[in-house]
Formats: C-alpha cells, sequence, structure tokens
C-alpha cells in the first residue's frame, strides 16, 4: 500500500470518542427498534473497483470442496460463492454503534461440520474502541448469534496478519479457542456461546504486546504461537490433551524466529512448518525465518527458503520476514512459503515439494493479469506480484489451486503460473470523496484512502483508467468539480509527485498543479473550485490534525497565494452558483465564514453554532445560491438559505452526520435530500424529497456497513440513486425497486 499519514487503517481513530449511539440489528443478536422504511424498497450492490484493501487472511474448507472464506482488517469477512464465482459478503448487517466488529481478527471452520462457521470480531484494541465479539454460525454466515466479549481485539493493528487466532479443537467440536493480544489465551466449551481464560496457559500477557499470535491443530495437539517473547524465551506452547500447555522443546530462538506469524500441519509426514519474522508486520519486519517440526519425534530444522539480507535491485538492502505457509493436503512434503515486506527484490511465494529442502520462487516464472481490475497498475505497466503477503492458502482438492492476499487484492492460480484477482464481489475500499457529475459517460468519480481518485466509466466493472495517474496519489484528500463547468475537475492528496491535479475533460485524464504551496507535501488537504472554474481555493491539514493557512490560485495552480483570514484547516466549500463566492466553517469555534471576493478574504458570519468536532461537514445544495447545510452529528442539521449569516435547526433530525443531492422527484421543487442520521433512534440512510419536512429510510438492517459517516450524494441524473462511503465496504449504491 501507499503509506500516508492519513491511512484509511487510521480514520476513525479521532472520532471513536464521539461517535453516536444508535439502535442497531445483528441477526441472532440484541436488536433495539428500527426505523419505519420506505414503502419502496431498494437495492443496494457495490461500485465496483475489485479489493483494495487489505485481505489478512485466507481459509479453504478441509472438507467441503469449493468452499472458502476471507478476512479483512477493517471491511469484514466474505464466502466464496462457488456457483456464482463471487465472495459473498458477511457483516454488512453490523450496524452504526457496532462499527468496531466490522475488522475480523481471526475465522475459524470446523473440519467436521461444514456448515459452522466462527469469526472473532474488533478491529482496534485501543482504549477508545469497544470491546470484541465471537460470531457463531450454523449456516455458513447465513445468519448468526453473537457473543459479547470482555477483551478487546485488533484486527486492524500490527500483527493482522498472523494467524489463525481462532481454533476448533480437533479433539471436540464444541470446544474453540481465541488467542487474544493482551489477555492470553481463551477457551469455550459449547461452541463459542461462554469464554472464560485458559488456566495453565505459561505465556503472561501485557497490555501493549501482541499476546497469542496463532493457533493450529497438529493431529490431536494444538500449537500456539506466542508474539511477546524476549531473548531465549518460548514463542511456541503446545497442549497435547487439552488441558496441560508446555512450551515445545527445542524451538528457534533469536531474531529471526522471535514472532511466530503463521503454521501449517503436513497430517502426511506428521510436519508442522511455522514461518517467524522479527516483528508482527505487516510493516516493520527486516528478519525472519521458516522451520519445520516433525511432531513425532520432536525433531525441529530450519527450512528457509532464501535468508534475509543482501542488496537488491537498485542497491536497497533485501531485507524481508517470512508470512504466509500452507501444506498440499493431496501431496506430503508439498509446502508454499511467503516472504512479506519486501520491498528491494519484491515479495514472492516459495514452494517446495521435497519437505523445504529444495524451493523455488513462484514470482519468477508469474505471469500476471490484472485487466478485471485495472488499478493494480498503480499507473505503471505492470502490476507487482505481491506485498503484504501474509494471507496463504492452498485448495485441498486441487493442488495448482494456490491463492494469496496482498494490500490491495487476493491473487489465485489454477496452475501456479497464471495469476488473476481472486476477487470478484469483494470490495474493501475506504471512501473519501464522492461527486456524481450532471453531464459526462461516468455517473460518478470518487477519491479513496490508499487508492487515489476513480473514474467510474461504468458502476458494474472496475474503472477501466485504474486510479487517476499524472500523479499517482495514496489516499486522496479533496475532490472537487466546478458546478457550472463540470468538465473542470482537481483533486488533491498524498503522493510522491506532487499532491494536486486539475482535469479539464471531467476526470478522465490529469495534469498536476504547476507549483504548488509549501504546507501541501506534509498536508494536503482538501481542495475547492469556484461554479466556473476559474478559483481554486486549497486548505491543509496535517495528520495529527494542525491547520495551516489556505492557499488560493485564480491560474489553475499555476501560482498561489496565502489566504490569512480562512479559518485555518477548514473545508473550502464553492457556491454552486455565484463564482465570487465560498464557504468554510470553523469547526472549532463553531463560526460560518463566507467570501465574496473569489476567496481573497473571508469573514464571519453565523456564529455560536456547534463547535469541538472536525467532522462536522458543510454542503451547498446544486444549482441555488447562499443555500448551506450544516451536519453537526449529536446536534442536529443546519440550514442557511442566505449564505451563512444565519442558521436555523431542521427539527425533523435527531443527529445528522453526512449530506448530500440528487435528482429531485417528479414534481418536486427541491433536489432529492439523502443523509446519513436519525430522525429517532437508529442511525440510518434517510432521503427526503420535501426539502427535509419528513424522511424515510433507505437502507434496511441487513445493509448497515458499520459507519458510513464520511460522505454521501445522490446522482443529479437519476432519481432515487444513491452513492454511499463506507469505511471498508467500498462504495455502496443504492435504487429503488
Amino acid at each position: 500500500m501507499h503509506a500516508s499519514p492519513l491511512s484509511r487503517r487510521a480514520v476513525l481513530a479521532g472520532a471513536a470518542a464521539t461517535a453516536a449511539v444508535a439502535g442497531a440489528c445483528l441477526p441472532g443478536g440484541r436488536a433495539e427498534a428500527a426505523e419505519p422504511v420506505a414503502a419502496r424498497a431498494y437495492r443496494w450492490r457495490n461500485v465496483v473497483i475489485g479489493g483494495t484493501g487489505f485481505v489478512t487472511g485466507v481459509l479453504f474448507h478441509p472438507s467441503a470442496r469449493g468452499l472458502a472464506y476471507a478476512r479483512t482488517d477493517i471491511g469484514g469477512a466474505y464466502r466464496w460463492d462457488d456457483r456464482t464465482g463471487r465472495w459473498i459478503p458477511l457483516l454488512d448487517h453490523i450496524g452504526w454503534d457496532d462499527w468496531n466488529l466490522l475488522g475480523v481478527e481471526a475465522m475459524a471452520v470446523d473440519p467436521a461440520h461444514p456448515d459452522r462457521l466462527y469469526l472473532a470480531l474488533g478491529t482496534y484494541a485501543q482504549p477508545w474502541a469497544g470491546n470484541g465479539a465471537v460470531l457463531r454460525s450454523e449456516d455458513r454466515g447465513a445468519t448468526w448469534r453473537r457473543t459479547d466479549l470482555a477483551v478487546k481485539l485488533g484486527a486492524n493493528e500490527d500483527g493482522r496478519g498472523t494467524g489463525e487466532r481462532l481454533l476448533v479443537d480437533p479433539r471436540d467440536s464444541d470446544v474453540l479457542w481465541l488467542g487474544t493480544r493482551h489477555d492470553g489465551l481463551l477457551g469455550s466449551v459449547d461452541r463459542g456461546a461462554t469464554w472464560a481464560p485458559v488456566r495453565g496457559f505459561p505465556a503472561a500477557p501485557s497490555a501493549t504486546g501482541q499476546g497469542v499470535t496463532l493457533l493450529v491443530a497438529a493431529g490431536r495437539a494444538v500449537y500456539a504461537g506466542w508474539g511477546d517473547a524476549d531473548g531465549g524465551s518460548a514463542r511456541l506452547f503446545r497442549t497435547l490433551d487439552g488441558t496441560t500447555w508446555e512450551a515445545v522443546p527445542g524451538q528457534p530462538s533469536g531474531t529471526a524466529a522471535r514472532v511466530p506469524i503463521r503454521a501449517a500441519y503436513d497430517r502426511h509426514t506428521r510436519e508442522l512448518y511455522v514461518t517467524y519474522a522479527d516483528a508482527p508486520g505487516p510493516n516493520g519486519q527486516s528478519d525472519g525465518s521458516v522451520h519445520r517440526l516433525r511432531t513425532g519425534d520432536g525433531t525441529w530444522r530450519e527450512v528457509t527458503p532464501v535468508k534475509p539480507g543482501g542488496t537488491g535491485d537498485g542497491g536497497a538492502a533485501d531485507t524481508f520476514g517470512y508470512g504466509g505457509v500452507a501444506v498440499d493436503a493431496r501431496r506430503p512434503g508439498t509446502v508454499v512459503v511467503s516472504t512479506n515486506n519486501r520491498w528491494a527484490a519484491v515479495d514472492t511465494l516459495y514452494r517446495s515439494t521435497d519437505g523445504g529442502r529444495s524451493w523455488r520462487s513462484l514470482k519468477d516464472s508469474a505471469v500476471l493479469d490484472v485487466s478485471e481490475t485495472p488499478y493494480l497498475k498503480w499507473g505503471g505497466e505492470e502490476p507487482k506480484f505481491g506485498w503484504w503477503i501474509q494471507a496463504l492458502a492452498l485448495d485441498p482438492y486441487d493442488s495448482a489451486h494456490l491463492v494469496h492476499g496482498t494490500g490491495a487484492t487476493l491473487y489465485g492460480t489454477r496452475d501456479l503460473k497464471h495469476w488473476a484477482p481472486w476477487i470478484r464481489g469483494l470490495e474493501e475500499a475506504s471512501v473519501r470523496q464522492l461527486i456524481s457529475p450532471p453531464t459526462g459517460q461516468a455517473h460518478l468519480i470518487s477519491g479513496l484512502g490508499d487508492i487515489g481518485v476513480m473514474y467510474h466509466d461504468r458502476l458494474t466493472a472496475s474503472p477501466s483508467r485504474g486510479m487517476a495517474t499524472n500523479p499517482v496519489f495514496g489516499t486522496a484528500t479533496g475532490l472537487a468539480q466546478a458546478a457550472a463547468r463540470p468538465s473542470h475537475v482537481v483533486r488533491t492528496g498524498w503522493g510522491d509527485h506532487g499532491n494536486g491535479a486539475h482535469s479539464h475533460d471531467g476526470g478522465r485524464t490529469w495534469a498536476p498543479f504547476a507549483s504548488q504551496p509549501v504546507p501541501a507535501e506534509d498536508a494536503p488537504g482538501p481542495i475547492a473550485v469556484n461554479a466556473d472554474g476559474t478559483v481554486l481555493l486549497w486548505s491543509f491539514v496535517h495528520g495529527d490534525g494542525t491547520g495551516y493557512a489556505a492557499h488560493r490560485s485564480a491560474d489553475d495552480g499555476a501560482t498561489w497565494s496565502e489566504v490569512p483570514t480562512f479559518p485555518e484547516g477548514a473545508v473550502p466549500v464553492a457556491d454552486p452558483v455565484d463564482p465570487a463566492r465560498f464557504y468554510a466553517y470553523d469547526t472549532g469555534t463553531g463560526t460560518l465564514f463566507a467570501s465574496t471576493d473569489g476567496g481573497r478574504t473571508f469573514t464571519a458570519r453565523a456564529d455560536g453554532l456547534p463547535s469541538g468536532d472536525h467532522q462536522f461537514k458543510l454542503v451547498a445544495a446544486p444549482g441555488r445560491s447562499g443555500d448551506l447545510w450544516l451536519s453537526a452529528k449529536e446536534n442536529g442539521l443546519y440550514r442557511s438559505t442566505d449564505g451563512g449569516a444565519g442558521f436555523t435547526r431542521v427539527e425533523s433530525c435527531r443527529t445528522s452526520h453526512t449530506l448530500g443531492f440528487g435528482k429531485a422527484a417528479g414534481g418536486a421543487a427541491y433536489p432529492a435530500i439523502y443523509q446519513v442520521g436519525s430522525t429517532g433512534t437508529s442511525t440510518a440512510v434517510y432521503r427526503s424529497d420535501d426539502g427535509a419536512r419528513t424522511w424515510a429510510r433507505i437502507n434496511d438492517d441487513a445493509h448497515q456497513w458499520g459507519w458510513t459517516g464520511e460522505t454521501i450524494t445522490g446522482d443529479p441524473r437519476v432519481y432515487g440513486r444513491v452513492y454511499l462511503a463506507t469505511n471498508g465496504r467500498g462504495i455502496q449504491y443504492g435504487e429503488p425497486v
């Protein structure tokens, strides 16, 4: 992934303490009364991009052909549907107040009962995050029962690619084991309905460590990896009877074997393969190794394919750890392992057919076809074989069907040579900005975490141009279109070759700004363009929240001048009709600022409004000058019809998190309004066709997607169609059935 201070991995961290408490429904769990749904139901689908996030685990069922599961760090879990050739999302029912449960720490299946599935949920283990939960299903994830835990899990923290940390005991299907980060090993004797600490587990947990990194069955024994060992302390434990735990004798030690990452058991040879690294990953690893344990006699042997070190392409140090490991259920002694965090020589998979005595790099002969998801070329000529490879699995019914996860996709092969994304149906983007143009081929342009900006020429296929280039961005921080000149689009974000760009063909092609203000490199923030496209206004915000003076350009980014009267760090908003008007809401003081001279100067207008939360959002209604709407979360929704001189609270809403507009209903005088908010107790997606006098809920309890408070917009050309940003489930779009 292209790392940036505004990584998608931390988008909710600063907001967690002020997240709204609202009703949510989890099938099989507790439920509160939901809002009445609209009389006309909605159909919800993903805007197709394909992957875009870190696939942290993939698991083939050992006794059910064609059944597989995948987990992600912030975007839920999926089941592979072999009949349709698609991944089916399993956690879209996770509601607003349960957003922390959309990250999947671990998953487990029962070899003796193919319909059973278990998920350990919890995105963050920080003090501001909620506790984790275990979901258990008897129908492959179609319905769930939930048990809330008294501990926190960390699906989006360091070590999220280790595992699996959840296991069905090989002796008894009613017994489950769950490895936690800070609370040791937990056990259940009733198929996950209740959990308790395992007495006698030798390792002592800490408040900041990795804890149990993996659990694996080897015959009737269970092995547990420990991520917090120092010096010569044990890193691998086992129980042979389900009661007594001990350190595994003769286990490897040293820096290259500091953290057990993953393990796989060859039942034919009775050998356990364990990958190690000097850090949990996916970042920060520089050393690692692979070891094989003959469980029958306790003999260890190092079988590392290539030892980290030396020099890679361009002279950089070839440092890395080892990540995934998978054994072939049909061929004894056949094993595959992955490198991880190998940036100099690029990560690869090594395959051995002789128990690790010799290895072959699969990357060296790989032929990659990313035509279904062109963005994987990252603006270059060829895609990469992988990075952040910690998820790795071999189909137990097909020795040539091998899959591995990366920071953006899941690659699969059927012949160990030709590879393509095995990703259809799996969408994990963290969405930051959405524009639905009034004209042109694309009905949608999006700004995303980690993968920049996309021009969606079709909603049902990954953008044919891939990500916006010239320059390529990691995380997009701003995206804007001139209301009266929609061919003019601008974008800002984190990039290595410039932080801003403009387009004069509606977002198809781009050119970087000829210059950029000094703060742009380290604090690229949101941008606005006035109605006729003649003025740009760029605000700057550092990753730590520090704001800087905004800058103005009247020559398409060739030159810039500081605007000292603009509230530092605020989001600029252009009036959609009057090119001379801009607005900005100072969330620190609760004051609306406005400019009537094309952004040269700003003056305070309405004050005394809600303050203290940078996620308050100001939007301007299309086709009207000075018609402003302020979403102030639990403080409600406010409207101004006089350019911000005064605001009135909209009494039909209890809360409002984000708001947008679309084509008006037939006979209506005002655009359709869409928002994420609440009129009563449930935070949901709503539409109003009468200027916010009344609202209809348009999503349902099966389609909630955790936290959805970033942005929403309707389609100005299609009544009823709405595009919704999620944090880990991509762009959802809904249409009346």
